[in-house]
């Protein structure tokens, strides 16, 4: 965590009660931004409800003396506006529009729903070449399947890109007043010791996220009612607006499929797609289409499958071997039936699910914001010896297998036969225990009926420190 960050940490502990719990990292970025000598109209990509129009609102109120938002699904027929080729004369229509002036430097430009917009997408490129000075943003929930089907060719490097998701475990830490445990954790090396009582409270602000999650508006929610009964609720509100979406995409047929792949991706975390498990009675070039729209939508995001040992990591890429990844964790469980009101009952089976979606979400959080993440993972299907390792996580300049527990033991097989195949020193361990560092371990892997001698390293840490590896694993490397 850089120190804009921590300072920017520093000074939530200042803000009301009622503003905390609406803060977020990517705040940061967007200050940055503005004030960046090679900045570019920006375009925020993220799935519906994480939180887009929202941080463009607090900026544009807080941080410029005009804000002109445009939204195409409240204001019809701007498509003739955006299509004039000159911007000067479209700041012109939409500030007579909107009754707001348009002074470059001191007006923020905030195009929401872009998707609807294709025309403003095009418009962008004379922004920043005509008026290198006016802040521009646009965002879109289903933006991604417009980029996908444009017809006219994008902007390329006259526009930059910022990627949103939901809360981390930081972010809600944050918004729950445990300041002090986030400098804590931001503050940690990988071999450092430190006692229960801090873990096991940090473990159950971890449960309270697993079935919270990361949604801004359940986080919100929980805050201001603490009743879990109540997030429930703004779960089912956010899963029934992803379905509505799902009108725009085609057929009823078509609309079907994606709910079934949804409600797949949803209760079968860590699982390679079998589309026979999807729906028996169609074709899986129809459920693989599904499944791709949903990744476009950002409801879902696809871990494939790598032989990679060496960046980089997406060199032996197989894009037809995936597992789904949903979009936050606290949705995974309102769609696996888990009543919010019975979670100190639940039955740890679906654990080791939730806790490699966690992981995988953090993993995702983990990427600077103008990165798109990827996850990755690595498979063996052989009759004789198979193997899965959860995670490949390229770090720095090295790939580092990563294997998830929901308890504090369990094998780690899969992560030694990967590291004796592909040569590599370090595997990286998350399950519920305290942090500690493994070196020169031994063991001896029967693989098809060899015996291979390994001698590696193991970092183990808390499930809830997967956000920091990056981190945690360059001061190991050091």
């Amino acid at each position: 965590m850089d120190i804009f960050i921590r300072n920017t940490i520093v000074f939530w502990i200042f803000v009301t009660f009622a503003e905390k719990y609406q803060k977020r990292l990517f705040q940061s970025y967007l200050d940055q931004w503005i004030t960046s000598p090679n900045r570019k109209p920006l375009i925020i990509r993220g799935a519906r409800q994480v939180g887009k129009t929202w941080l463009v609102d607090q900026l544009g109120s807080n941080s410029f003396d005009y804000y002109l938002k445009v939204n195409p699904e409240k204001t019809p027929n701007l498509h003739s506006v955006f299509q004039l080729v000159d911007p000067q004369l479209i700041v012109n229509e939409l500030s007579a529009l909107f009754d707001t002036p348009v002074v470059e430097g001191k007006t923020l430009l905030f195009i929401d729903e872009v998707q609807l917009l294709p025309e403003a997408l095009i418009a962008l490129r004379y922004f920043y070449e005509e008026m290198p000075g006016l802040h521009v943003i646009a965002a879109g929930s289903l933006l991604d399947h417009t980029l996908n089907e444009m017809n006219y060719s994008m902007p390329v490097g006259r526009v930059e890109f910022a990627y949103l998701y939901p809360m981390n475990f930081v972010e809600f830490l944050l918004a729950n007043g445990k300041t002090g445990l986030v400098d804590y954790l931001s503050a940690c090396r990988v071999n450092q010791q430190f006692g229960e009582a801090l873990h096991s409270q940090i473990i159950n602000w971890l449960r309270l996220y697993f079935f919270i999650g990361g949604m801004p508006e359940a986080v919100k929610t929980y805050i201001e009612t603490g009743n879990l009964m109540e997030v429930e609720k703004v779960h089912n509100a956010i899963i029934t607006s992803f379905k509505y979406d799902f009108s725009k995409y085609g057929t009823k047929k078509q609309q079907s499929l994606l709910n079934d792949c949804m409600e797949y991706a949803a209760q079968n975390i860590g699982k390679k797609v079998r589309y026979v498990n999807i729906n028996k009675s169609e074709h899986s070039n129809y459920l693989k289409e599904a499944l791709l729209k949903l990744e476009l939508s950002r409801l879902i995001h696809l871990v494939r499958h790598t032989s990679s040992s060496k960046v980089p990591i997406t060199q032996f890429l197989n894009q037809d071997i995936y597992k789904p990844l949903f979009l936050d964790i606290g949705l995974v469980c309102n769609m696996a039936r888990i009543k919010l009101s019975d979670i100190r009952e639940l039955i740890t089976d679906f654990e080791g699910m939730l806790a490699e979606k966690f992981v995988g979400q953090k993993l995702i959080a983990s990427y600077d914001f103008y990165e798109d993440a990827g996850l990755y993972y690595w498979m063996r299907e052989k009759k004789s010896a198979n193997a899965e390792v959860d995670f490949v996580q390229q770090i720095g300049n090295k790939i580092y297998p990563v294997e998830v527990k929901a308890g504090k033991s369990g094998t780690l097989k899969s992560l030694q036969v990967y590291l004796v195949e592909k040569k590599q020193k370090t595997g990286i361990r998350f399950n519920l225990d305290l942090p500690s560092v493994g070196r020169n371990l031994k063991a001896n892997i029967n693989i098809q009926g060899q015996i291979r001698e390994l001698t590696y390293d193991l970092v183990s840490l808390p499930v809830y420190m997967a956000g920091f590896v990056k981190t945690l694993l360059n001061n190991y490397r050091e």
